[in-house]
Order: C-alpha cells, then structure tokens, then sequence
C-alpha cells in the first residue's frame, strides 16, 4: 500500500509538472500512441510547414522527403516520403513524442517530453520542442505521404 501511494504521489508529481510545462499525458500501447494528444483538429498543412522549417521541426536536417522547395535535405534518418503508408498515425505519434521508446540509440529528439534529457539548451529546460498540437499537425501532414 505504501509503495502505491509514493508511486502515485510521484506520478501525481510529474503530471503537474509537465502540464505546466506543456506536455500533455498520453498512454503507449505497444509501438503506438493511439489517442490524439489534443482535441483540437489537427491541420496537415501546418504539419507540413513544420516539417519543412529550419526554426521549428529542423526534421530536414536528418530526414529527406517530398520538399522540392528545400535544400539540402538529410540522409541520417528514413525518407519521410511514404511515412503515412509505413506507418499508422498513432505509431508516428509515438515516433514523434518519444522515438528513444522504440530505440534508445535513435538520434531522433523527442518532440513532446521534458524528463530525463541531457544537454538542453537554457532556453528549452523543461519546454517540449513542439507543442501537443503541433505534434497532432505533423502527424495529419506524414499520414497523407503515401508513397
């Protein structure tokens, strides 16, 4: 009973801190993250421009994908073109919220989590990179990239 209740004042604990920081809760089943981090709909075009920017996703520095507009794409991580026809939308939830869940050696950032990471910058300690929201936006954009 003792375990419990230090267990859930400490879950309890992490909660309130990542809300206040902007990390909304989720639940892993398996490889996925199966419900939406928002209720809000989410916007592929947003997602797309998020991909796509060298201030907010940088996702172009490691990956390449159907971006004719930008160059110098990256060759370090899988070709986002046909993400949406590898991968389920609550499995690029996953990738995008926590990529080190599925591979701890991934060079991949986690998106969306705030605890147990090392050398941040000033500037992001205790902030997610990307928002709940725009998290949702990222993943409408990669689930329409079917070959």
């Amino acid at each position: 009973m003792r375990q419990s209740a230090i267990t859930l004042g400490l879950l309890a604990g992490w909660l309130g801190s990542a809300a206040a920081n902007g990390v909304v809760a989720f639940e892993v089943v398996g490889d996925a993250i199966p419900a939406p981090l928002t209720t809000a709909p989410a916007d592929a075009a947003r997602g797309r421009a998020i991909v796509a920017s060298r201030q907010t996703g940088l996702c172009l520095l490691c990956h390449r994908g159907p971006f004719p507009e930008v160059r110098f794409q990256g060759n370090l991580a899988p070709d986002l073109g046909g993400a949406g026809a590898r991968w389920s939308a609550a499995q690029l939830r996953l990738r995008l919220v926590d990529g080190r869940r599925l591979d701890p050696q991934s060079i991949m950032p986690a998106y969306h989590r705030v605890d147990g990471l090392v050398d941040v910058a000033a500037a992001w300690q205790g902030r997610p990179l990307l928002s709940a929201q725009q998290i949702e936006d990222v993943v409408a954009y990669l689930v329409t990239l079917k070959e």
